[in-house]
C-alpha cells in the first residue's frame, strides 16, 4: 500500500470516529455499532431504536457540522488501554450492547492474542478501537476534510439473520482540494448513472411485477442485439459453435454438478411432474450434457460451445442495483473442452479474444489470478495444476497480473479481467476459468491416440460476463452518447415543415436500406425545439431537410457535439456513415 493510500485510510478512520461522537451528541439515545472503511470512504453503523426518529439524508448536514465541532475539540480526548473484561463491563453499564457483542466475538477469535483493547474517551463518551492503525492523532482529526453522503439500512455485520442498523456513509480526504475533486467526480458519476440515462433514453425499465428483472425497451434491445452481433463475429473468428440449453433442469443434475451444494441459496426451485427442478443460474451443466451425448476422438478437441444464456440468480432486494445487480441476466458463456496439451494455447487464444473486444470500446483493463476459495471441490494436486496452468498462460501472454487469493470459483481458479470506465472505476467483467472437476462429475471422456478413455479439461470463459451489466457499464462509460455503430437511433431526420415529411420519409428508407437506423421527427413542434430534443437524446447525427434540401436531393447534417452543420448529398452521407458503422469507431 502506498503512503498516499495509507494516509487516505487514516483520514477515513479519523472521520468515522468523528461521526460516531457527533451522532451521539445529537442523538443521545443512539447506540454505537461499528465503523469501517469502504472504497473511497468510511461508514458507521448506529442503532436508533431508542430515538424518536432516524436521521434522514436531509439531516446529514447537521451531523457534519457537529463533526467539525468534535474535531475542533480533539485535544480533550484520551485513549485508554483496558482488559477486555473491564471494557466489556464499562460498555454494559452504558447499555452499548453492540460493543459488548464485538468484544465477546473478539474473545472467541483464536488469532486474537491480546487481552487488552483500546478505548477512545472524551468526558462521558466512550468508543471501542478494534481496527489496526486507530486512533489517528489529534492533528489528523482536526485537519481531515470530509462529507457525509447517505444513510441506509444495513444488517449487523452483514448477516441477514441479524438486526438492521442504520449506516451513515461518507468520504474523507487529507485536504479540501482532494475532497472538492471527489465531489466534482461524484457529480459527473451521478449524471452518467445508467438508471437515470436508461429511463431518459428509453432503453430499459423495471416493474414491481418482476422485481430485479429488467424489461428491455426497443432502443435497449437494439443495444443488446449489437453487443451480441459483435460477440458472434468473434465466435466465428475463434472457432466456436453456438448452442442453447433449457432454462429449467432437474435438481439432481445441479447436485451432480456441485451447484446445489455451493450455490443453492442463490437458486430458484420448483416441481414438475413430481420431480424437483431448478431454474439455471449458470449454463455450464447444460454444456456438459451436450458434450456427453456422443463419443469424441482426441482429434475433435478442442470443442468450443458458446451460448447467450439467460440465467436467474436470487439476490436480496436491498442488493439490487439497476443493471449492475439483477435477478436475471444474459451471460455470454462458453465452455471449451480440451486435452491437457491444448490448455495453454486455448487460454492464450481466449485472452486474445477478450482483449480484442475490450479494445473496440477503448477500455483499459487489468488482470487478476483468483485462487482456491475456502469452499471448493477437488484435490490439492488438481488445484495446484490448474493454478500453475493459468500462471503459465499469463506469463506466456506477457500480461501483468495480481493474485486475488481465495476468490476462485468453487470448481477451479480463474483469470478475471477488470475494465476501467471513463471515470476510472473498475468493473470485473471477463473471466477465464480452468476446471478439472466438473468433467469428472459428469463422466465426460474422449478417446485418445492409444484408444483409451481420457477426461477432458474444461475452460469456462465469458467476455462481457453479464451482457446486462456490461450494457450498464457502457451507458455510464459513454454517458449515453454511444458511438455510431452502437447507437439505437443513428440519424434523426427533421423536416422543417409538413411539406418536407415525404422527402424525410424517403431518406429514412434509403438509410434503412443501407443498414443505418434512422427516424423522422414529425411532431408539430418548432424546429429548434426538435433539434434540442435530438441533442438530449444523444443521437449521433441529426439532419434538417427543407425546401433547398428537397430540391437538391441533399440534407443538412449536424454531428453530436458539433455546433456546425454540413450539407451532404444523400449518397455521400450514406457512404460516410456506413464506413463509421463498419469500422465500429468508438
Amino acid at each position: 500500500m502506498s503512503k498516499h493510500e495509507q494516509r487516505s485510510e487514516q483520514a477515513g478512520r479519523a472521520a468515522a470516529l468523528l461521526l460516531a461522537e457527533a451522532v451521539r451528541r445529537i442523538y443521545p439515545e443512539a447506540k454505537l455499532g461499528m465503523g469501517g472503511l469502504v472504497n473511497q470512504g468510511f461508514y458507521y453503523d448506529f442503532d436508533f431504536s431508542g430515538e424518536s426518529s432516524v436521521p434522514t439524508s436531509a439531516e446529514l448536514a447537521a451531523i457534519q457540522e457537529e463533526m467539525r465541532s468534535v474535531a475542533a475539540e480533539s485535544s480533550r480526548r484520551s485513549v485508554m488501554r483496558l482488559s477486555r473484561a473491564e471494557a466489556q463491563r464499562l460498555f454494559e453499564e452504558k447499555g452499548e450492547l453492540w460493543k459488548v457483542e464485538l468484544l465477546r466475538e473478539a474473545d472467541k477469535d483464536e488469532d486474537q492474542d491480546e487481552d487488552e483493547v483500546l478505548l477512545l474517551k472524551r468526558d462521558a463518551y466512550l468508543d471501542l478501537l478494534l481496527e489496526e492503525g486507530m486512533p489517528p492523532n489529534d492533528a489528523e482529526s482536526a485537519e481531515v476534510s470530509f462529507r457525509l453522503l447517505s444513510v441506509a439500512g444495513a444488517y449487523w455485520q452483514g448477516d441477514s439473520g441479524n438486526a438492521v442498523l442504520q449506516r451513515i456513509y461518507g468520504v474523507a480526504f487529507e485536504s479540501a482540494e482532494e475532497l472538492e475533486s471527489y465531489l466534482i467526480w461524484q457529480e459527473e458519476a451521478q449524471q452518467r448513472d445508467h438508471r437515470k440515462l436508461g429511463k431518459q433514453l428509453e432503453l430499459f425499465m423495471f416493474a414491481d411485477e418482476a422485481t430485479g428483472m429488467p424489461f428491455y425497451l426497443p432502443k435497449g434491445t437494439i443495444l443488446r442485439n449489437e453487443l451480441e452481433r459483435l460477440a458472434r463475429e468473434f465466435l466465428q473468428k475463434f472457432g466456436y459453435e453456438e448452442v442453447r440449453t433449457p432454462f429449467i433442469m432437474d435438481r439432481a443434475m445441479w447436485e451432480q454438478s456441485g451447484h446445489f451444494e455451493h450455490y443453492r441459496e442463490n437458486m430458484y426451485f420448483s416441481e414438475l411432474d413430481n420431480t424437483q427442478v431448478a431454474v439455471k443460474p449458470m449454463n455450464c451443466p447444460g454444456h456438459m450434457l451436450m458434450f456427453k451425448r456422443k463419443r469424441h476422438s482426441y482429434k475433435e478437441l478442442p470443442i468450443r460451445y458458446a451460448e447467450f444464456g439467460q440465467v436467474h440468480r436470487y439476490e436480496y432486494s436491498g442488493a439490487l442495483n439497476g443493471l449492475f445487480r439483477v435477478r436475471t441476466f444474459c451471460q455470454d458463456d462458453a465452455h471449451l473442452f480440451v486435452r491437457p496439451d491444448q490448455v495453454e494455447e486455448e487460454i492464450l487464444r481466449t485472452i486474445e479474444l477478450i482483449q480484442s473486444v475490450y479494445e473496440l470500446f477503448g477500455f483499459a483493463y487489468s488482470l487478476e489470478l483468483s485462487t482456491r476459495p475456502q469452499h471448493s471441490m477437488g484435490s490439492d494436486e488438481q488445484w495446484e495444476l490448474a493454478e500453475a496452468g493459468l500462471r503459465r498462460a499469463l506469463e506466456a501472454a506477457q500480461a501483468p497480473y495480481v493474485v486475488n487469493a481465495g476468490d476462485g470459483a468453487f470448481y477451479g481458479p480463474k483469470i478475471d479481467f477488470h475494465i476501467k470506465d471513463a471515470l476510472g472505476r473498475s468493473h470485473q467483467c471477463g473471466t477465464v476459468q480452468l476446471d478439472f472437476q466438473m468433467p469428472g462429475k459428469f463422466g465426460l471422456s474422449y478417446i485418445d491416440e492409444r484408444n483409451e478413455k481420457r477426461t477432458p479439461i474444461v475452460i469456462h470463459r465469458a467476455v462481457y460476463g453479464s451482457i446486462d451489466r456490461f450494457l450498464g457499464i457502457l451507458i455510464e462509460h459513454y454517458a449515453g452518447a454511444f458511438p455510431l455503430w452502437l447507437a439505437p437511433v443513428q440519424v434523426m431526420l427533421l423536416p422543417v415543415a409538413g411539406a418536407h415529411e415525404v422527402y424525410a420519409s424517403e431518406l429514412r428508407e434509403k438509410l434503412a436500406a443501407a443498414g443505418i437506423r434512422a427516424e423522422v421527427d414529425k411532431r408539430n413542434e418548432k424546429l429548434g425545439y426538435r433539434m434540442r430534443e435530438a441533442g438530449l437524446a444523444k443521437i449521433p447525427f441529426f439532419a434538417v431537410v427543407g425546401d433547398k434540401e428537397q430540391a437538391g436531393g441533399s440534407l443538412q447534417v449536424r454531428e453530436r457535439g458539433d455546433k456546425n452543420q454540413r450539407e451532404y448529398d444523400v449518397e455521400s452521407f450514406i457512404a460516410m456513415a456506413s464506413e463509421q458503422v463498419r469500422g465500429r469507431r468508438s
